[in-house]
């Protein structure tokens, strides 16, 4: 029991972790509720790419820093369990998707009203909240070295980059404070999915002007997805014969 424990644990640690969505920021691609996995490894085998869903931390950019809690060994373990199942946050865990990379310049908006980068414009209608407009929110941003531009799925209800234009990188993050990458949705049921980037964000003109892009291996997000599409399948194929 200890050890299967401990291995739970070093795999929160290190490998992948479970994180429940507490707003619509993200909707409709994530729902209120929905938990979903976060490949903590992925980004030693590549860069962050444009159209990943990642968690990151907020302190000390969104956030204001906080000073490390005296909590005793007890409470601290009971909330780790919590946070590693995904049934709660430490309160400065935000989901996002990226949009702009070290180097990029991100603009809204087009003459017809899409976000462009690096002069390239994205058609985001194949995740954006129904109905949503790319952002009302006009912003004219070079992205940082070492931090990216993200933003909220459904626009109209998420506090991305556009809205902390006074915090350290005119609202960008830093890259260090990106836990991972959500891959997956494993619960509710009627919400399992994969979490790919949509195609507007390969378009080979984005990388135009940006020589940042990393092209190394993607082993690490292979690994990470392999039991996530396993037990997809199981799901998906005990519905088709009834079991």
């Amino acid at each position: 029991m200890a050890v299967a424990l401990i291995l739970a644990l070093l795999i929160k640690a290190f490998v992948v972790q479970a994180f429940r969505i507490p707003s619509g920021s993200m909707e409709d691609t994530l729902l209120v509720g929905d938990r979903v996995l976060v490949n903590k490894i992925v980004y030693d085998f590549r860069g962050i790419n444009r159209g990943d869903i990642v968690v990151f931390n907020g302190t000390g950019s969104w956030d204001p820093a906080v000073p490390s809690s005296s909590a005793s060994i007890v409470p601290r373990v009971y909330h780790d369990v919590l946070r590693w199942t995904g049934l709660e946050t430490d309160g400065t865990d935000y989901i996002k998707r990226v949009i702009g990379l070290p180097g990029d310049h991100v603009m809204c908006c087009d003459a017809e009203g899409r976000i462009t980068v690096n002069g390239t414009a994205l058609n985001e209608s194949t995740y954006l909240y129904p109905g949503s407009n790319p952002s009302v929110q006009r912003f004219n941003v070079v992205v940082p070295a070492g931090r990216v531009w993200v933003m909220g799925d459904h626009r109209a209800d998420s506090a991305d980059s556009r809205y902390h234009a006074q915090s350290p990188g005119d609202g960008t993050i830093p890259v260090n404070a990106v836990v991972g990458r959500a891959f997956v949705v494993i619960w509710p049921p009627s919400q399992l999915q994969m979490l790919p980037i949509p195609g507007t964000f390969k378009q080979a003109a984005l990388d135009a002007a940006n020589t940042t892009t990393s092209a190394a291996p993607l082993a690490g997000g292979f690994i990470a997805a392999v039991p996530a599409l396993w037990f997809l399948r199981r799901v998906r194929g005990r519905r088709r014969t009834g079991r």
